[in-house]
């Protein structure tokens, strides 16, 4: 006799997928043979066959396309390639979602991130900060047990105190965490009221640590094992400080280049002289030849930010800016009329000199 595999499940014709899986889940969870330990195993275990060979074949799209067009789709090879195909899928969606289980994995706590302001100057040399953090540390009440002082947890008498449960499946075994103690081998009935039960309390903590030269907006510092312990977690996570590196009144950054502006007045550009200009490590002197234009760029080497690494320093440069005074004395204003005059009796391709040049310094 043809099975009716939509009977077995006790869904429709037109059902959906999700009402396939629950379905399923509803029916193997009721038929599971270590579920009904009341019941004939030997039926209980062909009653689990038939609800898994029923999902196999209807979870499947093509299955169940070649299932609703012709009845069946038992060419000898169904049990072989069907319901071993999905054998995988089946077992783990049905321990899963019924019986808890979870692969154990190396459990640790959330990740941090703190946001820290630097000056400018602590971005080129680095500096030492400390910081305070969020944190959880061993309840001093149960030192930690997450037991009530006077009480002891129980032995769990599903596992035994194994912490896990092992089921035979015919030609396998499989072993599961157990879903009463959560794979502990035991159950807190009287939990610590200090800390709730959970074996550690907040607090707070002080971090110090080491900015290196060279930082800059955005850069990341991780510090590993400073992050949050997380509740029954043995691994801590990790602190990630995310910098934010202040604006200077003077100094602009550009790479590893230090840029500074120098307002130099005309007379030093025309005949050159010396000027002090500000470093990140305090004011020097620089020359300024004769006739020096606008706009031109000195190079200060190796008076920038250091690379990270360490292993190369930048530069610091210098454009000069001309001066232009606000306000002149009627001296200093006959002085530079005087002075255009002569400029435009040497010239002879820029007539009007003089009228620019008074407008200029007007």
């Amino acid at each position: 006799m043809k099975k009716d595999y939509y009977d077995i499940l006790h869904i429709s014709r037109n059902a959906t997928d999700e009402d396939i899986k629950k379905a399923y889940r509803r029916l193997a969870l009721q038929h599971h043979p270590d579920r009904n330990p009341g019941t004939d195993n030997k039926d209980s275990e062909e009653r689990f066959k038939e609800i898994s060979e029923a999902y196999a074949v209807l979870s499947d799209p093509e299955k169940r396309m070649r299932y609703d067009q012709f009845g069946t789709i038992d060419d000898g090879m169904f049990f072989d390639f069907g319901f071993r195909k999905n054998f995988d899928d089946i077992f783990s969606d049905l321990f899963s979602d019924f019986f808890g289980e979870q692969r154990q994995r190396a459990r640790r706590g959330d990740d941090i991130r703190y946001n820290l302001e630097i000056e400018f100057e602590e971005a080129v040399f680095g500096t030492e900060k400390e910081i305070e953090l969020p944190n959880v540390e061993k309840c001093k009440i149960c030192n930690g047990s997450r037991v009530e002082p006077g009480h002891q947890p129980h032995t769990c008498k599903y596992c035994g105190g194994r912490g896990q449960v092992r089921q035979n499946h015919g030609f396998f075994t499989i072993n599961r965490t157990c879903e009463y103690c959560g794979g502990e081998g035991h159950i807190i009935k009287e939990p610590c009221k200090a800390c709730k039960g959970k074996g550690h309390v907040k607090t707070k903590k002080k971090i110090k640590m080491h900015i290196p030269p060279g930082v800059d907006t955005g850069s990341r510092l991780k510090m590993r094992g400073e992050g949050m312990h997380g509740y029954g977690d043995t691994h801590p996570g990790d602190l990630y400080i995310v910098l934010t590196v202040k604006e200077h009144p003077i100094f602009d950054r550009e790479g590893n280049n230090i840029i500074v502006h120098a307002d130099v007045g005309f007379p030093i550009l025309c005949l050159g002289g010396e000027i002090t200009i500000p470093t990140i490590e305090g004011d020097t002197k620089i020359k300024v030849p004769s006739g020096t234009q606008p706009g031109k760029v000195f190079r200060l080497h190796g008076l920038g930010i250091p690379n990270t690494n360490g292993h190369r320093r930048g530069d610091q440069l210098i454009y000069l800016n001309i001066s232009v005074p606000s306000h002149l004395t009627e001296r200093q204003k006959a002085l530079l009329e005087e002075l255009a005059t002569l400029f435009d009796e040497e010239s002879t391709t820029h007539k009007g000199f003089s009228n620019k040049f008074k407008e200029f310094f007007k």
